[in-house]
């Protein structure tokens, strides 16, 4: 039967086998004996690995059975040796499992012992006494134990006998004893027949040819010294090298003439040896390798002159020499292992294999120490290269990993096996920003879907656990979401701009930025862009004073007998652009008399540049040009009309027709005959309308009559002008007489912008306690308005502690009246 036993030991399964079975043959159901799962050897890869050696056993993964993959010669295999085995291991992947498996190779009687010779010739002479002993050739059976060689037999019997002894090797000696002296003169030749028989079933035999020759007088046998030589020769001896010299003696006088030769020698050995027939001295004639042959025996005859021979075995021991470098046999490998994977995990089976014996064929393997791996033994020759410390691809992508394998020989020999280990990718790193945070500067008015900037994360890891996404996290500003003001490429990082930015209405904002990476899970980290929007001059200045009326003509009165440098008015303008584009200069383009009046570039200011005289024209047009300092720069135009006079009624009749002289200059005298006629009747409906409409006004601009000390309230103060554009605002006290042209002016101090705040906010507060009191006096300063307004007129200029808001406006209301 194929499978004789089977059992563990050690981390071992055996199995017994005959030899010559045929390929497929059946060897042991490894899965079962092993408690395997059938699909465990198909999913772990389960195969055969022999080190240095053919592969006579396989492996079949579906069955999980081994089978003889080529036919088994135990007596090629393994020679006279009484035991023959073959071990490999079976190896698993997935995870890693070793197995040894050893083979017993059983011997079966397939050789028959075989005679070195077809024929035997002895020259005996006829004077050799009964008991004389002459040694044959033995047979030789490769075959071992019960099967190798058991009895020789010899026919016919009627003048030989055969003793058969046992020598200290276990072979057999074989000799032809004579029983009946010969008689040459009556038989000179005897023919016999030796059998060798083994002890199969069923036996096995050979036979020889004796062919005995009857000689004349020679009656001593040659002797040899010693029954067996024992000697040693160093494997690769040079060619040449004595190994021994064997000696026989002989009584006779002609024992000078003995001759020695190799009694039944193998090829092997008529390679590897020779002897001198003369001196019987043992020399080596080939290349001796002690991984092959560890022991030879020579079986040498000694023959004297007259035919009689004897018979000796040398022994040749085999040195062994550390010729032999350990080779290295890889098993199983993983080419690439993932960066997390945990301590102690095996990365590949190494098997060692030093055909040398002793010291010599001891080896051990190391690895280099600085790399995060060791190697361990787990059986004898097989060892575990497994991780030690913990992997980071990032640092490292790829070892090298140099196995040395060193015997103990003097002096040692080494060989060195290189092995690529690659580390694959895990998702162990986010994506890092080059900073925390970004600070962009966009300007207003930009086209939608400009690029602002682009940002750049990096991923340490490889592949898709690198490739980085993009995306604006969720977030509103001023009700409405991020992403109607800015967006992203997913793919680049590139920031557009989603719509047109407009610095008046927003300076700053900031969103996050998240780059996320493709791994699983995905790790993702966070920036801040700050956006910041520049001023562009889209905005030219804005007059706030004077303010311009289609319906009446204001007009600011200078004295006659105003100084060089006389304050006229002030105008005040602002601009909603920051920066330089708000810096606004001041410029006099045309006037009545340039020489009269200048305007600071600066300040706003219009004041008179020599002294007034009586020759001067009593109304004058201002024209200034007011500029901001963008580029290009922007600009805006007030046209101020100032009146040159010491008297209220002065004023009125010059700008009473002050718009008639500019607009109807050669009609003149037709219009003013026309006023004469007309005016009796149309000076009750005037005065109607004009008091109907100054009241109105009045009550719109309450907060200029009922305010003295207040400030000059203006008009329109946009939220966004920018800081620094009004430095100061001006408050003047003035009195005035009719009667007297010189008028004092009283500079104070001027008012900050918190005091501008404060003084509007109480002045609004006072206003509204009052709306109640005013709203009962409506119906009263109807029906009293002319005679009120003519008393404003003439006492206007008696007035002290007004502001010029409302001095300005009591002087257009007295020109419009």
């Amino acid at each position: 039967m194929a499978l004789m036993w089977a059992h563990l030991v050690t981390g071992q399964i055996r199995y017994s086998i005959p030899e010559e079975m045929t390929a497929g043959s059946f060897v042991g159901d490894i899965g079962a004996d092993l408690g395997l799962e059938p699909k465990r050897l198909v999913s772990g890869k389960a195969r055969v690995f022999t080190a240095g050696g053919s592969e006579y056993v396989g492996l079949d993964r579906e069955k999980g059975h081994l089978i003889v993959k080529e036919r088994i010669d135990r007596e090629q295999l393994c020679g006279e040796s009484s035991t023959c085995t073959i071990s490999f291991n079976v190896i698993l992947e997935n995870p890693m499992e070793l197995h040894r498996v050893i083979v017993d190779i059983l011997d079966v009687n397939d050789n028959s012992p075989v005679f070195p010779r077809g024929e035997i010739q002895l020259e005996i002479t006829e004077v050799s006494p009964p008991g004389a002993r002459f040694s044959l050739e033995s047979a030789i059976d490769p075959d071992v134990g019960i099967n190798t060689l058991q009895k020789y037999t010899l026919h016919p019997t009627d003048y030989f006998n055969l003793n058969i002894q046992s020598r200290a090797d276990g072979s057999k000696n074989v000799e032809m004893v004579l029983q009946t002296a010969l008689d040459r003169e009556k038989k000179t030749n005897h023919y016999l027949t030796l059998t060798a028989v083994d002890g199969g079933k069923p036996q096995r035999s050979g036979t020889v040819k004796i062919h005995v020759l009857v000689l004349d007088v020679n009656d001593n046998v040659p002797v040899f010294s010693q029954s067996t030589y024992k000697t040693s020769v160093i494997e690769n001896a040079a060619k040449g090298t004595l190994v021994t010299t064997v000696s026989a003696t002989d009584a006779d006088e002609s024992s000078h003439n003995i001759q020695y030769y190799f009694e039944h020698s193998s090829a092997t050995v008529k390679a590897l040896f020779a002897i001198d027939s003369e001196s019987g001295e043992v020399r080596v004639t080939g290349d001796i390798d002690y991984e092959k042959y560890k022991q030879f025996k020579i079986k040498v005859t000694a023959k004297d002159h007259g035919g009689l021979t004897d018979s000796t075995v040398i022994l040749i021991d085999v040195i062994d020499v550390n010729d032999n470098t350990p080779k290295i046999n890889i098993m199983s490998f993983s080419s690439a292992l993932p960066e997390d994977v945990g301590l102690g995990t095996v990365v590949a089976m190494i098997n060692v294999q030093d055909l040398d014996s002793g010291d010599n064929g001891r080896v051990t393997c190391s690895i280099d120490r600085h790399l995060p791996f060791k190697i361990e033994s787990s059986l004898t020759n097989e060892y575990n290269l497994m991780t030690d410390s913990t992997l980071d691809r990032e640092q490292t992508q790829e070892y090298n990993i140099t196995i040395t394998a060193v015997d103990r020989g003097s002096p040692s020999l080494s060989s060195k096996e290189i092995i690529t280990l690659k580390i694959s990718d895990v998702n162990d790193h986010a994506p890092q920003f080059g900073q925390q945070t970004y600070s962009v500067y966009v300007l207003e008015n930009n086209s939608p879907s400009v690029s602002i900037i682009s940002v750049k994360a990096e991923d340490a890891d490889w592949g898709p656990n690198a490739r980085v996404s993009y995306f604006i996290a969720d977030g509103d500003l001023n009700g409405e979401p991020i992403t109607s003001y800015v967006s992203i490429n997913s793919d680049s990082g590139v920031i557009y701009a989603a719509k047109s930015f407009d610095f008046e209405q927003l300076k700053s904002f900031k969103i996050q930025v998240k780059a996320q990476d493709g791994g699983s899970p995905p790790l993702s980290s966070n920036t801040t862009l700050n956006i910041f929007i520049q001023d562009q001059n889209d905005n030219a200045p804005q007059i706030l004073y004077p303010v311009q009326t289609s319906s009446s003509v204001v007009a600011e009165m200078v004295p006659r007998s105003a100084d060089v440098g006389y304050l006229v008015t002030k105008v005040v303008a602002v601009d909603v652009d920051s920066g330089q584009n708000a810096w606004l200069s001041y410029k006099l383009q045309k006037a009545t008399d340039r020489a009269l009046f200048e305007v600071g570039a600066q300040n706003g200011e219009i004041r008179t540049v020599r002294q007034v005289t009586d020759k001067d024209a009593v109304k004058h047009r201002l024209t200034v040009v007011v500029e901001d300092n963008g580029q290009p720069s922007r600009s805006a135009t007030v046209i101020v009309n100032v009146a040159v006079a010491d008297s209220f009624p002065e004023v009125i009749s010059e700008f009473t027709n002050f718009n008639h002289d500019t607009t109807h200059s050669d009609n003149l005298t037709f219009y003013l005959i026309l006023a004469l006629a007309v005016v009796s009747v149309l000076f009750i409906f005037s005065l109607i309308a004009i008091i109907s409409v100054k009241i109105y006004r009045w009550r719109q601009n309450r907060l200029f009559y009922k305010s003295a000390p207040n400030l000059p309230v203006i008009p329109y103060y946009p939220p966004v002008y920018a800081d620094g554009t009004l430095q100061r605002v001006y408050n003047y006290e003035m009195c005035g007489t009719t009667d007297s042209r010189m008028s004092d002016i009283k500079f104070v101090r001027p008012y900050s912008q918190n005091t501008l705040v404060n003084m509007s906010r109480a002045g609004t507060v006072q206003r509204e306690k009052k709306e109640q009191e005013e709203d009962a006096d409506l119906s009263f300063e109807v029906r009293n308005s002319f005679f009120v307004l003519t008393d404003l007129a003439f006492s206007c200029f008696h007035c002290s502690h007004f502001g010029p808001h409302l001095l300005l406006k009591l002087n257009s209301l007295c020109l419009d009246f």
